[in-house]
């Protein structure tokens, strides 16, 4: 007890049970004991009590609150809370509070060294008296909270707060806590008050004690800083409640004020100031992700010390970083590094292999990187990787299907048909459950024209989502449209439309209007596309009296521009279509002020010129298009029939011999081959080895002998000279024989007429 006027610190975290207390012992010569029962225990523990204050008080000279102070803590320390707060119920915390800040003032503005045995004037209270005070209010919070009293806990907590607060509002000066224990009994007290709020259940005075711990400087370790600042990030982010600042300049959003602590919190980990922390990583991961971050996200990771992570996860997660952002390609080039050769003697990142299938089957052009991504994992897959092969058949089958696409041999784009529903059927084996699998399933299976198939696919499908999402009635509603049953079509549309979401429900009202096109209802289609664009209108609205959120929408910003594009070039179209040439250049001009290097913007323009008969300005359109999509097939077909019309033979023989788009697009074959037979006996092929000059495409001359010259990069250089003139045709070439089409692997073919 003589310890508490000496400055020495408890731990009274640790408590000591005993069955015994100093308030149920008997401290005068009647004998009586706390073991006795009946109407005299009650009488006999308040007698006690005041025996043991009296005894206190004459051997220390205290006064009443100083001893049941005391007498408290001893309580408390032997584990008997609920004699501990009969204790401290003695003590009148309201009378003290303005003798504890006069005398916390007093000890700042006249901090002149004094000896051990000279004491302060006899109005002001003693520093060691604030200590023991305080501390005995702190105790007693702690004993309400270990009884389930959170609320009543978390009230008298915040009177040393008050306190404090009242008594230094500029913060806690250095040195107060040299020679009394207040300093550590507040900093106790700031780590104890939110987390009584926070059992509880008030939330919001959670959050405000927190900022009430970070607002002023009061002299915390900076690891116990760090723990308020993570404590208060995380409650930010997932307590879901909003609660604003209440000071000016301060964070517009909780979202905010916690990535702002996190960003603080990650700058002192580079500066060696705390220890790495992991929670602060993945709280700031799930802050900006929610944000849309995710370049300020892939920062973080790279700041990151050696050995916090691999180099396979640190590359691991910087993909997720950039693909998340769109940057598939970067992405792709670091998960590359992992299956590299500085990684060979490591051990495999599966996850690696699997995010790099995943990244290349949604772009045609890696399907081969992506099947070897796919077969790593397949072949690496062991028993505690039991759940990567099934979406690693997933993403193979996919790839297959993606590679098939692109491929310009037809035994070939066979061959990888098959290999692409083999492996989505086993991936359906593996996870029968997945929706994204039959989806993936249905889709391939429409592509190849397995309608049936398909059908089914897509109804499963619908069924395991339960209605959820939109993807497996949109799958279905292309299913049944590719079987030419529109009307059915549409009703699956309005059905989906029903349980959509905002940017679900404008991807369905554009195929709406492509389903009514289809049925040739132009007056319902242009109606549904001007609801479509009146929504989107109404959106941006929206969107821009809120800038403050634009950044976490920007891919549904992305997504719905891409959608009013795609709108105008179909009403584009469909005014061409029924003569209305105003409508439809208003229209065409709309698209080109969204994206003027569009090849379909070009097209539609080109259709719009041979509308109306301008064949010359049509053939120019279409060029256009073609030079910034080479292989646009719409383009390539409607160059040939404008060729045709202007008796530029050259052009139409050879934008259909050598486009790899006809190739890659097999659908676009039979119209090519019919093209070619009209046309077979109107030109003449000469196998000879000249100069090549290559200049943009549309750059022609109409000429008598129109020649064209071009180069194979990837072989001998070879020159075709195609003539007008009939007589010059070879017997083979003639009508009756079959013109045998040259395969090219350049696509970027690019001609001119030469003298």
């Amino acid at each position: 007890m003589l310890c508490a006027c000496s400055g020495e610190q408890f731990k009274f975290d640790e408590q000591q049970q005993s069955p015994e207390s100093l308030a149920t012992r008997d401290f005068s010569a009647s004998g009586l004991s706390s073991r006795t029962t009946g109407d005299w225990e009650s009488k006999l523990e308040v007698i006690q009590v005041d025996e043991a204050e009296s005894t206190l008080k004459e051997a220390l000279s205290l006064n009443y609150e100083e001893a049941r102070a005391l007498l408290g803590r001893l309580e408390y320390q032997r584990g008997n809370l609920e004699a501990a707060l009969q204790v401290f119920q003695g003590i009148d915390s309201k009378v003290l509070t303005p003798k504890m800040i006069k005398a916390i003032v007093e000890r700042i503005h006249y901090r002149k060294p004094r000896s051990k045995g000279e004491i302060g004037p006899p109005s002001v209270m003693s520093m060691h008296s604030v200590s023991l005070l305080v501390e005995a209010i702190l105790l007693k919070a702690k004993s309400l909270e270990e009884l389930g009293h959170h609320s009543e806990a978390a009230k008298e907590c915040r009177i040393i707060l008050n306190i404090v607060e009242s008594a230094l509002p500029n913060g806690m000066p250095e040195g107060i806590g040299e020679d009394c224990k207040l300093e550590e009994m507040f900093h106790k007290a700031l780590e104890l008050l939110p987390a009584l709020w926070t059992k509880a259940g008030l939330l919001d005075e959670a959050i405000a004690s927190y900022r009430r711990a970070l607002v002023r400087p009061w002299n915390l370790d900076p690891q116990i800083l760090a723990g308020v600042q993570k404590e208060l990030a995380s409650m930010l982010l997932y307590s879901a409640v909003e609660a604003r600042h209440p000071l000016p300049a301060s964070p517009q959003s909780s979202i905010e004020e916690a990535i702002l602590l996190l960003l603080l919190l990650m700058s002192k980990v580079a500066r060696g100031e705390i220890k790495w922390d992991g929670e602060i990583m993945d709280h700031l991961t799930y802050a900006l992700s929610i944000v849309g971050q995710f370049e300020l996200l892939a920062e973080h990771v790279e700041q990151a010390l050696p050995g916090v992570y691999t180099r396979a996860e640190r590359w691991y997660l910087l993909a997720l970083c950039y693909s998340a952002a769109g940057q598939n390609e970067a992405a792709l080039n670091l998960l590359k590094k992992v299956s590299g050769c500085s990684e060979s003697k490591n051990k495999p990142h599966i996850p690696s292999f699997l995010l790099g299938a995943k990244l290349c089957s949604q772009d045609p052009m890696h399907a081969q990187e992506g099947i070897n991504f796919a077969r790593k994992v397949l072949d690496l897959a062991d028993h505690q990787n039991q759940h990567f092969i099934g979406q690693a058949h997933k993403c193979l089958g996919i790839c297959y299907g993606n590679a098939a696409r692109v491929s310009l041999s037809d035994s070939e784009r066979f061959l990888l048909h098959k290999e692409s529903v083999n492996s989505l059927n086993n991936a359906a084996l593996n996870r029968n459950e997945d929706p994204e699998v039959m989806y993936s399933l249905g889709l391939e299976n429409m592509l190849q024209r397995n309608l049936g198939a398909a059908f089914d696919n897509a109804i499963v499908c619908s069924e395991m989502m339960a209605g959820n999402t939109v993807k497996g009635w949109k799958l279905l509603a292309l299913v049944v449209s590719a079987e030419q049953r529109f009307r059915d079509a549409q009703t699956v549309v309005d059905f989906a439309l029903d349980a959509a979401e905002r940017i679900e429900q404008f991807e369905l009202l554009r195929l709406k209007a492509v389903l009514q096109i289809a049925q040739e209802q132009p007056k319902q289609a242009i109606e549904t596309y001007r609801i479509l664009l009146s929504l989107i209108q109404a959106q941006r609205d929206i969107q821009a009296k809120n800038p403050e959120q634009a950044h976490i929408l920007k891919s549904e910003v992305l997504a719905e521009r891409n959608l009013e594009l795609a709108a105008w070039q179909d009403l584009a179209d469909i005014y061409t279509k029924i003569g209305s040439w105003g409508d439809a250049k208003i229209c065409v001009d709309k698209a080109k002020l969204m994206e003027f290097h569009s090849p379909r913007s070009w097209h539609s323009t080109g259709m719009l010129f041979e509308s109306q008969s301008l064949h010359k300005e049509a053939l120019v359109s279409f060029s256009v298009s073609l030079s910034v999509e080479p292989d646009y097939v719409p383009s390539i077909v409607a160059t040939a029939e404008v060729g045709e019309l202007l008796f530029l033979w050259f052009v139409v023989y050879g934008i259909f011999l050598y486009s790899e788009g006809l190739y890659r697009d097999w659908t676009a074959v039979p119209k090519r081959w019919f093209v070619l037979r009209r046309w077979q006996g109107s030109f003449t092929f000469f196998g000879h080895e000249l100069e090549t000059c290559r200049l943009p495409l549309g750059w022609f001359k109409s000429s008598q002998n129109a020649k064209i010259s071009y180069l194979d990069r990837l072989g001998p250089c070879k020159r075709l000279v195609i003539s007008q003139r009939k007589n010059d045709c070879p017997s083979s070439m003639m009508a009756g024989g079959t013109p045998v089409p040259l395969r090219i692997s350049d696509p970027q073919c690019l001609w001119r007429s030469s003298s």
